[in-house]
């Protein structure tokens, strides 16, 4: 797309993958060993800022999504790449560049996971999903910028992290706060309830007729990230809430400790 010459990030695959390729590194690798004699950071305050400052990114995101596209035309069905130089499509440029960076400060959740020794929460699960999308991210905006069948998974995304930021930002206030965090199982709920909604959207790509979506390779990466996702999401459902495995001590009282 020529619309991003010069932007950050833009000009190449590879300082993407190379940080991706040290955030890996340094979380399941590096930062446990730095950190094998070390006592635990304490990050309340900073992670309670860092938390609550997603909420607010989250919540801005979504406004330019919704008016950008999804509040001023877009049908739910087969909306194509508009690749104008139209101040509605250059915000959607602008606001598919933002959500992928955006993926870059949530490799913070990892990072701090690290360095307060959580490192059971180092899941397979968390670190994939926190790498596969700023990486597939970048290949999305530098093609296809914008359409409603290539951005209404990031939409979802972005209300989805206002829900569940607002609740580690609750947690990372205290255990005073711990109370309000009954609702735990109802956000993991809502995270299945997203890549369901996923699927199916990105499904209609294979019954819809003539529609010309200028990457149809997109659609079916789309596709698989959530079905995959909602099959690892209902897998750590089993285990967390049937099985009880991930379960803290304190979730009989309707409290968890994740932060």
């Amino acid at each position: 797309d020529p619309r991003l010459e010069g932007w950050p990030l833009m000009s190449s695959p590879f300082p993407t993958t190379f940080i991706i390729g040290t955030y890996i590194y340094f979380v399941t690798s590096l930062g446990p060993k730095l950190m094998e004699n070390k006592k635990p950071f304490e990050l309340r305050q900073i992670m309670a800022f860092y938390n609550f400052s997603v909420v607010a990114l989250s919540i801005y995101m979504t406004y330019e999504f919704l008016m950008s596209g999804w509040a001023t035309g877009y049908s739910f069905r087969c909306d194509i790449v508009d690749y104008s130089r139209s101040p509605t499509a250059l915000r959607m440029v602008r606001t598919c560049w933002l959500y992928y960076f955006s993926k870059f400060i949530e490799l913070l959740d990892t990072i701090f996971f690290v360095l307060r020794k959580k490192n059971n929460q180092v899941t397979f699960l968390h670190v994939f999903h926190h790498s596969i999308m700023p990486w597939t991210w970048w290949f999305g905006v530098k093609f296809a910028a914008g359409s409603g069948l290539g951005t209404f998974h990031a939409l979802l995304n972005c209300i989805v992290h206002v829900v569940m930021y607002t609740y580690y930002g609750i947690c990372s206030l205290g255990p005073a706060y711990h109370k309000y965090l009954w609702w735990k199982k109802y956000m993991t709920t809502i995270q299945l309830v997203q890549f369901i909604m996923i699927t199916v959207h990105i499904g209609q790509i294979y019954v819809m007729d003539d529609c010309p979506y200028q990457y149809p390779i997109f659609m079916f990466i789309i596709w698989l990230y959530g079905s995959m996702f909602l099959v690892l999401f209902l897998h750590f459902w089993y285990h967390a809430y049937t099985k009880g495995q991930r379960l803290p001590k304190m979730a009989r009282n309707g409290i968890t400790k994740d932060q």
